[in-house]
Order: structure tokens, then sequence, then C-alpha cells
């Protein structure tokens, strides 16, 4: 529906004053100081969270006797991320971003009480369940008090913040996190980050005051300037247009693909019934996001369906192998949890180095161009880890592979999330956004899910069992590389559901 503007009875004191503020002023002038800290502050924990546990999981799944639900301990929070963004987007659309916003910390935080204090892998692992819901309405809670706080001009800025944000841990954070861990325990990992959380909340209040739902959200419409997803977007779905699940079929929907992938992850305790099982749950969570994506998303159909399910292969083949890296070089080769971390410095660095590369090369860079490339590198470094693993060549040789893993990430991201808005109308732009966003967390969820079968199925022998998870990884590299040519920019909408 077409945009509505509340009445000048019902503007907050925010947005008149935000009204005030000059153009040419940035993201760091007065009236924005406190707020760009503390939603910066609070991006980057997340980030160095994400980082960190990455890292030290190995060291916490030894000592806990844990290695059946290691993959659970990744995939769950990807899994009940995608419950939290859609709850947050809705609750935010009809009553604003401050009670998301509130209510996503406070998730946040009980879930690293949750880990931090945990005696036992499933306790672990409930903890970093209620991280997920926490970490995901977090995100969609900021991009939405982004839309309601900044004026447009100043969006890119804040974006290019927040990218920043998630550099930073990506240097420091696998390496702070390892000596954290051999320093002080690994507990400390998720306490140290709990004081930090509520001061970066309180530098947000200010701005929070005052700020409401958009009328007529009731309805499930996205609130002005931000999708059903949180995702920014420019422009308003036109009367008739195509318009996704209504919010509460939405959440529903993202729920059972959740539920799905938890069972997918537990199917391998249950004897004999185990396949069975889990062949039913991937068959849900498909079923299940299929009206959440562009019809002919899972056939890979030409254009913006193989651009969303690209994305999904790409994450999934590259989230699925980069949490057993550090895993393999602390049982396989000894390393310390800090040397280990140093893996995932590497590939960040690298992806960061690829997304300023691409984006200096423009248009000179063919978008079908990058993604092939991208996802034929992210398939090589699977490769390399594999073979790495089955002839018990040096860990120098995966490690460097990761760096062409992170590069090729670097590569192609950016790219297809700009295909995906070049490949939308304005009445779509929400829509696909957000199908883009739940392609990159369920693709992840399910193949860290399916690698923990296979990790599983072959404890009787560790070589055995990382070769297992990275031959099950690479067979998905495979696949995106052979999506990747299919999304060639068709005519925007095409594809789009009704």
């Amino acid at each position: 529906m077409p945009r509505t503007d509340p009445p000048p009875h019902q503007e907050s004191s925010q947005e008149s004053s935000r009204d005030s503020v000059p153009e040419s002023a940035g993201i760091f002038h007065r009236s924005y100081l406190l707020v760009t800290l503390g939603a910066c502050a609070l991006v980057f924990l997340a980030a160095f969270e994400s980082l960190a546990v990455t890292t030290i999981m190995p060291l916490v799944s030894r000592e806990l006797d844990g290695a059946g639900l290691y993959a659970l301990a990744f995939a769950g929070p990807l899994a009940t991320g995608v419950i939290g963004m859609v709850a947050a987007g809705s609750w935010s659309d009809r009553r604003g971003p401050v009670g998301p916003l509130l209510a996503a910390v406070g998730m946040f935080v009980l879930g690293l009480l949750i880990a931090g204090t945990a005696g036992t892998m499933p306790v672990l692992v409930s903890g970093r369940l209620v991280q997920g819901l926490g970490g995901g309405g977090l995100t969609v809670a900021l991009y939405v008090v982004i839309a309601r706080v900044y004026p447009p001009v100043l969006h890119p800025k804040i974006f290019a913040a927040f990218s920043a944000a998630w550099v930073i841990p990506s240097l420091v954070g696998p390496f702070a996190a390892g000596v954290v861990a051999q320093l002080a325990g690994w507990q400390w990992v998720f306490l140290g980050v709990v004081g930090l959380v509520v001061p970066a909340l309180l530098l947000t209040a200010p701005a929070l005051r005052g700020l409401r739902g958009t009328p007529g959200a009731a309805t499930g419409e996205p609130a002005a300037g931000v999708s059903a997803a949180g995702e920014p977007a420019t422009g308003e779905p036109a009367a008739g247009g195509p318009r996704p699940p209504g919010g509460l079929a939405k959440l529903a929907l993202a729920a059972l693909a959740a539920l799905a992938v938890l069972g997918l992850n537990l199917s391998a305790g249950v004897p004999g019934a185990g396949g069975v099982l889990a062949g039913a749950a991937v068959a849900v969570a498909l079923l299940a996001v299929r009206p959440l994506m562009p019809r002919g998303t899972l056939t890979a159909r030409r254009g913006l369906p193989s651009v969303i399910l690209t994305r999904g292969l790409a994450s999934a083949a590259f989230f699925g192998a980069e949490v057993y890296l550090p895993y393999l070089l602390v049982e396989r080769y000894a390393f310390a949890p800090t040397l280990a971390g140093l893996t995932l410095t590497g590939g960040a660095i690298a992806w960061a180095a690829a997304s300023a590369v691409q984006g200096r090369l423009g248009t000179r860079l063919e978008h079908r161009k990058a993604v092939r490339i991208g996802s034929a590198l992210v398939l090589g470094a699977v490769v390399l880890a594999l073979v790495t693993t089955v002839l018990a060549w040096p860990a120098a040789v995966a490690i460097a592979g990761w760096i062409f893993a992170g590069g090729g990430m670097g590569l192609m991201y950016p790219r297809l999330s700009v295909m995906t808005l070049a490949l939308s109308t304005k009445d779509t732009e929400g829509f696909n956004s957000s199908a883009m966003s739940i392609s990159d967390s369920l693709g992840g969820a399910l193949a860290l899910a399916g690698t923990g079968i296979v990790f599983a199925a072959f404890s009787t022998t560790t070589a055995a069992s990382f070769a297992g998870v990275f031959a099950l990884t690479a067979a998905i590299g495979v696949a995106a590389v052979a999506v990747a040519p299919r999304v060639t920019v068709v005519p925007a909408g095409v594809g789009a559901r009704p």
C-alpha cells in the first residue's frame, strides 16, 4: 500500500529535532552522536560474540563432552534468529522499535548468561538458542531505529559504519577470544560481553523516546523505509502489487522452518529412524520457506530466484565449513585456540579486502562474473580443506585456502545484494530483501545441521568425521557454482511471488 505519513499531531519531538538538523550534518553530529555510538557498539558486540564463539567452541565441546551437539550450537541460533527477525519486524511496525530493541537485548543477554554459566552442553546450546532469538531481533530493531532517527541522506553512512563494526571484530575477535579462553576460561567469552551490552543500549536511549509504530501497521505492512524483515527499502508496495505472507503467517512459517532445522540436528540421535526423520525435517524446512522466497527459487529459475538461491548456497558452503576449521586445527593439529582463531581472521581480512576491490571496480566487473568467481573460490577453499584432512597435508594448506574463501565471499556477497535490489520493483523490494536474509540464515543453519549429522556418523574416526563435513560442504559449493551462471539480469519483478 502507499506510504501513509502520520498527521502532525502524532509526530514525535525526536522527528521534529531530526528535521531541524542541517543536511550537511553527519552521523556524528551532536543530534545523532549517542545513538550512532550505541548502535555501532551493539553491532560490534554481536559480531564479536559470533566470531568469538566459533573460536572457542572446540574447547567448550571438549570440556563439556559435547561433540554431538557441536553443530547445533551454531545452527540453532541461526534458525531461532529468523524467528526473532520476523517477530521484531512485526512488533516494530505496530508499536515502534523501542519495545523490540529492549526485548531483543534482554534475550541476547539472557542467552549469554545461560551459556556462560552452563555446566553441560545441552544447557549451553539452550543459551545459544535464546541468544539467537535476541540477535535476530536486535538486528531488525536497530534497522528500524535507523530508519526512524536518521534522514535518508545519512542511511548509507550509518550502514557503512555498521559494516565497519563487523570488520573490526573479524580482525581482533578470534584472537581475543582465544586469549580470554586460555587465561580466564571460555565462560568469560560469554559473560564478559554482558557488562558491555547494557551501556551500549543506554547510549541509544535518548533517540528512542517518542518512536512509535507506523499507522496501519496492524495489517502487517512494513514500517516506512524498512522492509518486513528490517531491511532498508526505497519504496512501498503498490496497491494490488505482490505481497509477502502476512505478519502472523510469516512468523508461523519462520517458526516452522526453525523447528525443522532443530529437528534435523537431533534426528541423528534417533536409532533406526534417524535418516527418515532427517529427510522429513529438510522437506518441512523447504516447504516452510518456499512462500517466503521469490517464485522459482528452489528450482533455480534464471534471474532473481537464482540470486537468492546462490546467496543461501554460498552461506551454507562457507559457514558450514568455517565452524569446523578451528575444530580441525585444535583436534587434529593440536593448535591452541588463539592460533586456530587466527584462521578466521585471515578469512575476514580477505573478505573485507575483496569487498573493497569489487566496490572500486564497479561496472568494470560484471555482476555475474563476480558471482561466478566468488563461488568458485569458496568451493576451491573447501576442497583444499577436504584434501588436507584426507591426505594429512600441513595445516597451512587449509589455512591459506580459507583466505581464498573469504575473498570469494567478499567478491560475490555485495554483488548479490546489489542484484537483489536491481531485480526488484518498488513493490517487491521489501519481500526480496527479506528473502535474501532468510536464505542467508537458513542456508547456513541447514548446512550446519547436515554437517553435524555427518560428523556424528563418523565419530569413531576423527579424520573421517572432518572429511565427511568438508565433503558435504564441498557438494554444496558445487551446487553454488552450478547455479551462479543463472543469476543473469532479467526485467525487474520477474520471479516475485504474488
